[in-house]
């Protein structure tokens, strides 16, 4: 299975869901998309096809959003992602892309859905146990 992560090393969330992925055998591409961001026709195809809207993918906390003043609706979906790409930061994260999909993985278990071998159970940083359902 070939799996992709775009991935902040800073966000605990992120890192959670990287230390699934690999805890469910695979080893994934990993983005770091602060240094490397995608292209505009990239960051669209991801929105696109995690069923997701632009505004849905705007990371809030920690960014210029409202120094930006994005929390404005008279915003199109195409200057949201213009912003994106002038701004990476304001990409949520992380965003998982498998052959079952792509997911922006908050809370970082939605990752579990898009894997061949997810494991049972996992233990995040802060402590938290995170049990998968039997199906």
């Amino acid at each position: 299975m070939t799996v992709t992560i775009y991935h902040n090393p800073a966000c605990g969330t992120s890192r959670n869901t990287l230390a699934m992925i690999r805890q469910s055998g695979e080893e994934p591409e990993v983005i770091e998309y602060l240094k490397t961001p995608p292209s505009r026709a990239r960051l669209v195809e991801l929105i696109k096809a995690s069923g997701l809207s632009p505004r849905e993918f705007l990371r809030e906390k920690g960014t210029p959003y409202a120094e930006l003043g994005l929390a404005d609706p008279k915003w199109s979906d195409d200057e949201l992602i213009d912003f994106m790409i002038a701004h990476p930061i304001l990409i949520n994260r992380p965003i998982v892309v498998t052959p079952k999909g792509v997911r922006l993985c908050r809370p970082s278990e939605l990752v579990l859905d898009l894997l061949d071998n997810p494991a049972q159970s996992f233990v995040k940083e802060d402590g938290e146990a995170v049990t998968r359902a039997k199906d």
